[in-house]
């Protein structure tokens, strides 16, 4: 009985070319959940931004003018493009010692991770509630 040595030569190259394309996968989806965890972040501050704006508005109608006007200069500001983004003012409370509450929701468009032309995308909503001085009249 004779052993044979056997040939590796080749084997780590065809192992790294049948690897990379998962190495390649995974450190795509470790940027695109930074890049949904930044977003949310930016998301929560604008939503934040737009209810403090909202909160120092003199009237309902102002309020919710100011809090759209305030996410959305938040998220130009952090560089955040929203597919689709809907900012939402709750003025029902809106009078002194009351509050206000925003609520930003931003989609996310993902695809320019992939190069494929798939189209991906997530979307983030974020809701915040500020009070309104107790102190200061509302017209």
């Amino acid at each position: 009985m004779t052993m044979t040595r056997r040939d590796d030569r080749g084997a780590a190259t065809t192992e790294l070319v049948l690897l990379t394309p998962v190495l390649i996968v995974m450190l795509l989806f470790v940027v695109a959940l930074g890049r949904i965890a930044s977003t949310r972040q930016d998301v929560d501050a604008a939503a934040r931004d737009a209810a403090r704006a909202a909160a120092n508005a003199r009237s309902p109608a102002a309020a919710r003018a100011d809090g759209t006007t305030a996410a959305e200069a938040s998220l130009t500001e952090q560089g955040i493009t929203c597919r689709n983004l809907t900012v939402t003012v709750d003025t029902a409370a809106f009078r002194a010692g009351g509050t206000v509450t925003a609520a930003v929701s931003c989609t996310v468009d993902l695809a320019d991770l992939t190069s494929l032309s798939i189209p991906a995308s997530r979307t983030i909503t974020a809701t915040f509630t500020a009070p309104i001085d107790q102190y200061r009249g509302t017209s």
